[in-house]
């Protein structure tokens, strides 16, 4: 279906060869929690709400569900998880080499910017202190990929803004180690870590944590997992036929390299 709907839009629609195509989660794109060394949920019973799937693999421990109101499935350990853990590991590394518009120095500070959509790498780390603000120009569609060699940290209060048609679906930050989100901060986008991802007390989440190898821990959060972008719901079709059209048009995509 995916590949007939695909077919269909592209009479209408053309991929320019600089156009950033979303991340393909796989079965990771159901859960708001993914894990590889359990999650833990601080915090008073029913504060953390979770709009989505959750689970963890191959550690299964899971700590203070009692305090959670999940609206979706916990998949602890079954192959559900197994899947969307595996599918999150080919997501990680297909994402580590896409190329990136812009990269910055060491352990920067996102905070106060406006950023167009775009592939943005730090090879050290990124940190959120105040505003970022990303702005889709009109754009359902755009998308933006952050890059972190190591570390994202975003601070008490900070604030990720979503302007002219941004969607909180079309926004990842790949994190070649931990993420930690600061008290009280209003994030948005998936986060894919290698390691782990803890939410400090009242920090909200539009999007995703999703750890690869660690734990991830909350307390008195709300994550909600976005609706997926047009571009995201042609799924496979639609990489399929970008895939016959680069025999045509090799300019329709760009080769990726490593930036991490």
């Amino acid at each position: 279906m995916g590949l007939v709907v695909a077919v269909a839009l592209w009479l209408q629609l053309d991929v320019k060869a600089d156009t950033i195509l979303p991340v393909d989660l796989g079965a990771a794109a159901s859960f708001g929690v993914l894990a590889g060394a359990g999650i833990t949920v601080a915090g008073p019973v029913h504060s953390t709400t979770i709009n989505g799937n959750i689970g963890t693999f191959p550690t299964l421990s899971i700590t203070g569900l009692g305090n959670v109101v999940l609206n979706g499935t916990n998949y602890n350990g079954d192959a559900v998880t197994h899947t969307a853990k595996a599918d999150l590991l080919t997501a990680y590394n297909a994402t580590a080499v896409r190329l990136a518009n812009t990269i910055y120095g060491p352990i920067f500070d996102l905070g106060g910017m406006v950023l167009t959509p775009g592939v943005y790498n730090d090879p050290s780390s990124f940190a959120i202190t105040g505003t970022l603000t990303l702005d889709a120009g009109g754009d359902a569609n755009a998308v933006w990929i952050f890059q972190a060699g190591s570390t994202l940290g975003t601070a008490s209060g900070s604030k990720v803004v979503l302007i002219n048609g941004a969607q909180a679906g079309n926004v990842y930050w790949l994190v070649g180690s931990s993420a930690t989100l600061g008290t009280g901060a209003n994030f948005v986008g998936t986060i894919l870590a290698l390691d782990s991802i803890t939410a400090n007390t009242g920090a909200t989440v539009d999007g995703r944590l999703l750890a690869e190898t660690g734990a991830v821990t909350l307390d008195n959060n709300v994550i909600a997992v976005p609706e997926g972008s047009t571009f995201l719901l042609l799924g496979i079709g639609m990489a399929t036929v970008v895939a016959v059209r680069r025999r045509f048009l090799p300019c329709v995509a760009k080769v990726g390299r490593s930036v991490l």
